[in-house]
């Protein structure tokens, strides 16, 4: 059963810093794009970042840029989320997704173009 669990989500003051983490099982996701969505009350689930398969390249929404960082451990199975300077509009519940194509070049920021998702963490940002 292929399953991907995101742990690392809680409660953070603005400014502070949270570090999500994505554990993938069942298969290996290592040919496959990875992205991080989200989705607050009353909202549309929306693009965070992505990575490609091998880890070279990544892409954010632009209202994270400079504050989150993606990243990838192959070997582990394994997607990490870096989320500094965090903001009260950054409160939502973050979902880690993977890709069904295999080795594409391009790293989609529509969520139908994911196949595999977890079952979301809430991070909540005071102000």
């Amino acid at each position: 059963q292929v399953r991907l669990v995101e742990s690392g989500g809680g409660l953070v003051q603005a400014g502070g810093s949270l570090r999500l983490s994505c554990q993938a099982s069942g298969r290996t996701f290592s040919s496959n794009n990875m992205g991080w969505f989200r989705q607050a009350p009353g909202k549309e689930r929306e693009f965070v970042a992505g990575i490609r398969w091998g880890g070279g390249t990544t892409s954010y929404a632009d209202s994270v840029k400079g504050r989150f960082t993606i990243s990838r451990d192959n070997a582990e199975n394994t997607v990490s989320l870096q989320m500094n300077s965090l903001k009260p509009e950054d409160t939502a519940v973050y979902y880690c997704a993977a890709d069904s194509s295999i080795l594409n070049s391009r790293i989609y920021s529509s969520p139908g173009r994911y196949e595999y998702w977890g079952q979301g963490t809430q991070v909540t940002v005071s102000s």
